[in-house]
């Protein structure tokens, strides 16, 4: 799934393009603006916006990757503020969804449709709407509005406040021409600054949209493409500076010795909860676990467990991280990431930066993505049209220090026993998801060592010769069948067997599912309930969408399939199965309601604590410095106000993260967010001990 700053999981979290000035003209001219779409260096799409001399707008935005893509349709008009006087969009959503809307203002009165809600506001005649989901134009208008607006900040509908800020300028050319264009940041819309590069001209208020780009990701004024990259480094250094700025201020480095006295702690291994004793930590490491209330013998800071659960830092077994996804992975206890894809060179960067400390986030643990070459391919990592640039890209990953590698949906069934093999005899793990036209039992067999997702797991009692699951199909056909799965039938039970005896790992990723399966447009986001009070209300309405096509005739089966799913992973974890905690969703949040859903699937708190942590180490490969409370490993730790291995919902209450001995406090990190936070940060204690005499 591709994972950039405007783009979550299939919503468009109020963001637009296509900015533009109407020329005085006959009202049957009009001014067309063209901007490419581009991912990984190729055409995925275009954005046409069309301005009439009436004022009305009118904007087709379509793009395709990973045979998926919206298709929207909007009609636009602004009245004299530049502002929203009337919005409406039509078309499909990422997954599928109908997507309706519509925002009219008159009179200082304002109402809207839209999948999340219906409302209405008196006196909003100076706040932006923010659309639900629509094209890149949305967010050009609301930028030259900001812009106007006294000290470049309004209030939001339906709730909020939107602010913009001048980052930087810099010249673009096409060969022929060389202008100037604009960036800036827009704040209000998510937890991390939107970029957006404007052409500059003599007044920026009403200056037009030249771009928007990101690692992988690029939408650009047709004829201006090539700028991509030398923009998005210019811009990665500016945002680079707000990242260093809040790793200054929230990475603690600590000196000496630094003890949790008195804290309940979890032993990973065995599955139990400990203690209480004294943890003691020392220049990044374990350095030892005693009876509580040891005596000092040297200078330490301490900090009171009480009460309190320690915990072995958490894996996100499944993300595919952003700077900003990383900080929020901190927050959340993730000490270690397993990135599943993502574009390599952006990979690489961020993880030097993470690791130099000039950024918060996890030890980043890198999966080699290899797809083959499709009209539904995704696009990272490599691309490849045959076996042999398939081991072309296993060694340049090998040589990367990868150890496993992630291959997917458009891979040729053909090529897996070749591809495997080389993998494995160059050290590297073959995980993915089911190539098209092959089942799941059929990859285990030819070497997969890992299943990316339980639907690719259920997928191998449904799919038949001719289907194709490089398209939708592969989310549409576990939902309308897979409540018709007997999990006590014999093809079940021997494929479960299979991964047993194989040792074949599974990455369920159920909360990917949750709302994908269960939610309809307009009720609350079941994944993200217990934290939607604490995020931005943009997010928050946001969530209140689903990008699935879940309607009354399709909302009971798809209801029971999700339950044949849970029932399925608690299937595979009670056989023996190494099941790994992953989230391939909004970082941090996610994984605690993954942990939440393993036990309402019935498995008990402490396995599901062990799979967070433990399994995350051992498949992930790392089990050897980190993984568990163990003298001599990484101090990855996580202070819990609570305890998970009785109450699941716990996990969220994290006051510490502890990270190779540097600690952050998730409230505070939190609160430079716009998040509210869920407990406060512990005391931190030092103690000054005179120095015995030898």
């Amino acid at each position: 799934m591709l994972r950039f700053s405007l783009i979550r999981c299939g919503l468009a979290i109020g963001l637009a393009a296509a900015g533009f000035t109407v020329q005085a003209a006959d009202a049957k001219t009009t001014q067309s603006f063209t901007h490419t779409i581009t991912i990984q260096d190729k055409t995925a799409g275009k954005q046409v916006v069309r301005v009439f001399a009436d004022g009305i707008i009118k904007t087709e935005y379509s793009y395709r990757d990973n045979g998926r893509g919206p298709d929207l349709f909007e009609n636009i008009a602004l009245d004299a503020k530049g502002q929203f006087a009337s919005f409406s969009v039509t078309g499909k959503s990422t997954f599928g969804a109908p997507v309706a809307e519509t925002f009219t203002r008159k009179g200082g009165r304002a109402a809207w449709t839209s999948n999340a809600d219906t409302g209405e506001a008196d006196r909003a005649d100076s706040a932006l709407y923010v659309p639900v989901e629509s094209s890149l134009e949305a967010a050009a208008i609301s930028l030259r509005a900001l812009l106007r607006a006294p000290g470049n900040k309004l209030g939001a509908l339906p709730s909020g406040q939107l602010s913009a800020l001048r980052i930087m300028d810099a010249d673009v050319t096409n060969g022929k021409q060389k202008k100037g264009v604009i960036l800036y940041a827009v704040s209000g819309l998510g937890l991390e600054p939107s970029y957006f590069w404007m052409w500059k001209g003599p007044n920026p208020a009403t200056a037009r949209l030249f771009g928007i780009v990101y690692p992988g990701f690029s939408v650009i004024e047709e004829g201006w493409e090539s700028n991509a990259q030398a923009l998005l480094d210019k811009q990665m250094v500016a945002d680079d500076k707000t990242l260093q700025k809040l790793a200054r201020e929230h990475i603690k480095a600590i000196s000496g010795v630094t003890v949790f006295r008195n804290v309940r702690w979890f032993d990973s291994e065995a599955a139990t909860m400990r203690g209480p004793s004294d943890v003691f930590v020392y220049r990044g490491k374990i350095a030892s676990v005693l009876p509580p209330n040891n005596p000092l013998r040297d200078d330490a800071t301490v900090i009171d467990g009480t009460g309190r659960s320690l915990l072995p830092g958490l894996f996100d077994a499944h993300g595919h991280t952003s700077p900003w996804d990383a900080v929020l992975q901190v927050a959340g206890g993730v000490t270690t990431l397993r990135d599943m894809g993502n574009v390599n060179t952006a990979l690489v960067r961020l993880t030097s930066k993470v690791d130099a400390g000039e950024a918060i986030g996890p030890h980043i643990v890198p999966t080699g993505f290899i797809e083959g070459d499709s009209p539904f391919s995704s696009s990272y990592g490599f691309k490849v049209k045959d076996v042999d640039e398939a081991k072309r890209a296993i060694d340049w990953y090998a040589q990367h220090g990868y150890r496993q590698v992630k291959l997917y949906n458009s891979m040729r069934p053909e090529w897996i026993v070749p591809v495997a093999a080389y993998a494995h005899a160059h050290g590297v793990r073959v995980s993915g998801h089911i190539p098209a036209f092959m089942r799941a039992e059929e990859a285990v067999r030819a070497g997969f060592d890992e299943i990316q997702h339980i639907n690719q797991v259920m997928l191998n009692f449904l799919v038949k010769p001719e289907d194709d699951t490089r398209t939708l199909l592969r989310f549409y056909l576990v939902g309308d069948n897979a409540n018709q799965i007997d999990l006590e039938s014999d093809k079940v039970k021997d494929f479960v067997q299979l991964l047993v005896d194989r040792n074949t790992a599974v990455d369920p990723t159920m909360t990917a599912f949750e709302a994908m399966f269960l939610q309809r447009q307009g009720a609350a986001n079941p994944s993200y309930k217990f934290v939607a009070t604490h995020v931005p209300p943009t997010i928050r309405r946001g969530w209140l969408t689903n990008s699935m096509d879940v309607t009354s005739k399709n909302e009971e089966p798809f209801r029971k399939s999700y339950e044949k799913l849970m029932g399925l992973v608690k299937k595979m974890h009670v056989a023996g199965v190494p099941l790994l905690a992953g989230t391939d969703s909004i970082a941090g949040f996610t994984l605690h309601r993954e942990l939440e859903l393993y036990v309402a699937a019935g498995i008990s708190p402490t396995e599901v604590l062990k799979i967070a942590t433990w399994n995350g180490a051992k498949y992930a490969q790392v089990l050897e410095r980190t993984g568990s409370i163990t003298v001599g490993k990484d101090a990855d730790l996580v202070l819990i106000d609570g305890d998970p291995s009785v109450r699941i919902s716990d996990i969220r209450r994290i006051s510490l993260v502890m990270k190779s001995g540097a600690i952050h406090f998730p409230a505070d990190i939190y609160t430079a967010l716009g998040v509210k936070s869920f407990v406060p940060a512990p005391e931190l204690k030092r103690i000054n001990l005179p120095i015995e005499k030898q």
